[in-house]
């Protein structure tokens, strides 16, 4: 990697495996050739993590601007210490503050140039949310924090990536039964433009292709199977292709995912989480990366959770963390 700037890597939290993969991806550095990184988060955890793992892992206090020439020799860390002592595998909600400012901190970093992008280890919302968190999730805080001197934030879209698939759910985390009522034509619209944008300009892709999935099964079968494909997802899809942008559909989503089929795209725009997730899943388990779209700085992480029951074991693997990463170092460079 040519990158310049080091990535800033937030802790998650420290109980789970956010740790535990940090060490490992700086470890694999080398043979697996991943940018740079600055970790946010407690070096005393860190540190105790790596004796509990058997790992050899220099940790150096740095600023940003040192962090890409320490990573060579030792794991660059920005410190924010933990309110209460961390034991791997036991979250605790008094350190809810600590991994918060770690993700602050990292974003302040990246729109201040010092660092290139935000990569974000995995937190678990339950823990944040018992001290007062507002947020349903990373994505929402993030957008949060890059709102404008108006207060107006952006739309945050979540793309599900890895070299076999790109998903893009238009809805995200709401009940299955509330999917309908929630769907519009502007919020497909929206959503399909802002990954469109950011698939030209941090991927690199010229004109991008977007497969656009319907919501019933076999796209409504013409209104057999439900109204809402012809009466919102194509005039939706219309409107795109009216804009320049190339989007094809809607398409049944259960003959979308089939390698014949994923030739035809760049990124398949699904109606629900899971419509999205599942074949994303299925492809790259352990290589995928969650890229949030449409802020005003690069955030990847990697397509996992805390997985706090093998934190500190050395059953976690560092896969995902390492592809998300070299992502955003990626993304990065294309968008200088």
């Amino acid at each position: 990697m040519s990158l310049r700037k080091p990535l800033a890597l937030s802790q998650g939290d420290p109980a789970g495996i956010g740790p535990d993969i940090a060490l490992m991806a700086w470890a694999r550095r080398r043979e697996h050739g991943v940018p740079p990184f600055l970790y946010l988060g407690d070096p005393d955890a860190l540190a105790t993590r790596a004796q509990m793992l058997g790992l050899t892992v220099p940790i150096a206090q740095a600023t940003p601007e040192a962090a890409s020439s320490v990573f060579a020799n030792a794991l660059p860390v920005l410190g924010i210490r933990s309110t209460a002592p961390v034991s791997a595998g036991e979250p605790d909600s008094a350190n809810a503050s600590s991994i918060i400012e770690a993700i602050r901190r990292a974003v302040e970093e990246t729109q201040a140039g010092r660092t290139a992008a935000v990569v974000t280890c995995p937190i678990a919302k339950s823990v944040l949310y018992s001290a007062g968190f507002r947020f349903p999730g990373h994505t929402e805080y993030l957008a949060d924090l890059a709102a404008g001197p108006d207060g107006k934030a952006p739309i945050p879209v979540m793309m599900i990536a890895s070299p076999q698939l790109r998903t893009v759910p238009v809805t995200i985390h709401i009940p299955l039964i509330r999917i309908a009522e929630t769907l519009t034509e502007d919020l497909i619209v929206e959503t399909a433009r802002i990954t469109a944008r950011d698939l030209t300009s941090r991927f690199g892709i010229a004109r991008p292709r977007l497969a656009v999935s319907g919501l019933n099964p076999h796209a409504g079968e013409g209104g057999a199977l439900g109204k809402e494909d012809d009466a919102i997802v194509r005039p939706a899809i219309d409107r795109l292709r009216a804009e320049g942008i190339e989007a094809f559909g809607p398409l049944p989503a259960d003959t979308m995912f089939h390698a014949a089929a994923r030739e035809t795209y760049d990124v398949a725009i699904c109606m629900y989480h899971d419509q999205a997730l599942i074949p994303a899943k299925t492809l790259a388990f352990d290589d995928g990366v969650n890229a949030t779209l449409g802020l005003p700085f690069i955030r990847t992480s990697p397509d996992h959770g805390t997985a706090f029951s093998i934190a500190g074991s050395g059953k976690a693997k560092p896969d995902s963390l390492i592809a998300a990463l070299k992502m955003a170092a990626d993304m990065a460079e294309k968008a200088a």
